[in-house]
């Protein structure tokens, strides 16, 4: 087997895209063989293999497990598997809600808890996994996919993420309480609650509870290479009540605890905040 490497290239998306695209991340990872976790998240993952497909299913369910030169995924709290056999390499995207409005033509709900292949969710870009494939370097490959999105951008015609959905989902990120967050936007909890299951495809508690573990992820990310801090600072810092809490929360959602997690799983495809600026 060739040495291992981790390369990455994050790509600056035009200004245009940038409220509907968090992040675009070129990967390539050659690494011993293994499983890994895909972890929940609050923005749709949008992946697209290159040179390998992807082996991808959730975690403990067989059945779910397929091959795919494409993956579009929703919300979920639990961990996806993803099966290397030594090579990783494509394009990861991660989408917002209004970016899944705005791009694929529809709510992020329609797509909770599903692992789906891109010309199922949207035919207008079935063939761009296999222009992927062509001989071009990362960055004409970014180029392409950045290219292809600015296109639906622009033929669009898809309503927009209802206001007050688009509130909530901006002060439960920051993570103010359901409650309080109901009040704001001038609705009760359980119409909130309704209205947010079918636009983003969970509670609004279940999204309150993955942003605050995506915060975790990204402050353990960040102390890990640092080489600085606790699991018991890091829980304190995002409003876990204590570093048994966050264990507890960590176990649920991605399948093990932290420490495991940055042990066997670190860097992988979803670590994009090491790539190298590559637009």
């Amino acid at each position: 087997m060739s040495e291992e490497r981790a390369s990455y290239q994050s790509w600056r998306l035009a200004p245009a895209l940038r409220p509907y695209v968090e992040s675009m991340v070129a990967y390539d990872l050659v690494q011993p063989p293994g499983v890994h976790r895909g972890l929940p998240s609050t923005a749709l993952a949008f992946v697209l293999p290159v040179e390998v497909p992807l082996e991808v299913g959730w975690a403990g369910r067989e059945a779910t497990m397929r091959r795919t030169w494409s993956c579009v995924s929703g919300l979920h709290t639990a961990p996806a598997e993803i099966r290397d056999h030594g090579r990783q390499a494509g394009i990861q995207l991660a989408l917002t809600a209004a970016g899944v409005r705005a791009l694929l033509g529809a709510p992020l709900g329609a797509l909770a808890a599903e692992i789906a292949e891109l010309d199922a969710v949207t035919p207008l870009l079935a063939e761009l996994p296999e222009q992927l494939h062509d001989p071009l370097t990362w960055p004409e490959r970014l180029r392409l996919v950045e290219e292809r999105l600015l296109a639906l951008l622009a033929a669009g015609e898809t309503p927009q993420l209802r206001a007050e959905v688009g509130r909530a989902l901006g002060r439960l990120t920051r993570g103010i309480g359901v409650a309080e967050v109901a009040d704001e936007v001038g609705f009760s909890r359980r119409h909130l609650g309704s209205l947010f299951r079918a636009e983003i495809g969970v509670t609004p508690k279940e999204y309150h509870r993955l942003a605050r573990f995506e915060r975790s992820r990204d402050r353990l990310l960040l102390r890990h290479r640092a080489g600085t801090g606790s699991l018991a600072e890091v829980a304190a810092e995002v409003g876990y009540a204590d570093q048994a809490h966050l264990s507890r929360e960590w176990s649920a959602l991605a399948g093990c605890t932290p420490t495991t997690w940055l042990r066997t799983e670190f860097p992988f495809v979803q670590d994009d905040s090491a790539a190298a600026d590559a637009g």
